[in-house]
């Protein structure tokens, strides 16, 4: 049996969901034949952490007495605000030796601190990725994405984008039938595609501050089938055209086509999801018109065509099924 030894990395201020999220799925797929995984966990001096939700964690070992790791994972978390520098001389001179790297969330910044990430794609939480491609301009920073893999580098976004990746780690090790078993004991979806993006168009988008641009945007959310050509948006507006492509823009921070591409896959993804309608159906109350329409939509945003989604993400996906045979969820 292979044993492939992840260790985590503990400071100050970490998240703790972004360290024992991937680690229980590290865990959950030891319990199958031939898969080992030996956890481990190290802070600087060894002793206690403080997590940002309260909770004092208490590491393995020191940082310099912990083994070579196959996969070493940095978490994010407050913490990594802070300069840390000892922190980050440790990850320059150890974290290149590590056949995976791997950090969540704001764990990326302590990779860029540590140079890590030069000249790598790289992600992290949605909030943090300006400020990532500012100060760190030779990292290749794609703010959409859930997780990004390039090369023996893995980077995801906040919390739960962590345990994605994880899973997608696993199936990388061991094939998709132990982490489809994983992520049925942990109830829930095998998985999000790599590059689903990090937030809705409504979440991404801000609010505009005027009245009739936030009415046009709520009509879009609730008309995806309409006709939401910039002409037509703009007379809902009671704008010129080129006026109200401008100030949407301005006040939300995309455009209207874009935010229209986004409501529109949105949409269609929650009835692939959550209903049996037939794809032609699901084309046309999304605003496709027509199902390979949807589907060239589906393969630039999510790599992945709506059939295929709906069979990993539906209400009937193997993942939503219980199993019927295995260990029990307590």
């Amino acid at each position: 049996m292979k044993q492939r030894t992840v260790l985590v990395v503990l400071f100050d201020g970490v998240q703790s969901l972004d360290a024992t999220g991937p680690m229980e799925v590290f865990a959950g797929a030891s319990r199958s034949p031939g898969v080992s995984y030996d956890l481990r966990t190290a802070s600087l001096d060894g002793g206690p952490v403080r997590s940002t939700g309260g909770l004092t964690l208490m590491p393995d070992s020191r940082l310099a007495d912990a083994p070579a790791p196959h996969t070493l994972l940095v978490p994010g978390g407050h913490g990594t605000r802070a300069p840390l520098p000892e922190l980050t001389a440790w990850l320059r001179e150890h974290a290149p030796s590590a056949r995976r790297l791997v950090s969540v969330c704001t764990g990326a910044l302590l990779l860029a601190r540590a140079g890590l990430l030069d000249g790598h794609r790289a992600t992290t939480h949605w909030s943090y990725c300006e400020q990532l491609a500012r100060d760190y301009p030779d990292v290749r920073v794609e703010p959409e994405p859930i997780f990004v893999r390039d090369g023996k580098l893995a980077t995801s976004a906040g919390v739960t984008a962590g345990i994605d990746l994880a899973l997608a780690l696993v199936e990388e090790d061991h094939g998709p039938d132990i982490a489809l078993n994983v992520a049925r004991h942990l109830v829930m979806f095998l998985r999000r595609p790599g590059n689903q993006a990090q937030f809705s168009a409504q979440l991404s988008a801000r609010t505009a501050r005027r009245e009739p641009l936030r009415e046009v945007q709520h009509w879009i959310t609730q008309h995806p089938d309409a006709d939401l050509g910039v002409e037509a948006l703009a007379a809902r507006a009671r704008l010129s055209p080129r006026h109200f492509a401008r100030a949407f823009r301005s006040e939300t921070g995309t455009t209207p086509g874009r935010y229209v591409d986004r409501v529109r896959l949105e949409h269609a993804r929650r009835l692939l999801e959550d209903t049996e309608d037939g794809v032609e159906r699901v084309a046309r109350a999304s605003g496709y018109g027509t199902p390979e329409a949807m589907r060239r939509a589906f393969v630039k945003a999510l790599a992945t065509a709506p059939a295929e989604y709906r069979r990993r993400f539906g209400v009937l996906a193997p993942s939503a099924v219980p199993a019927t045979a295995g260990p029990r969820a307590d």
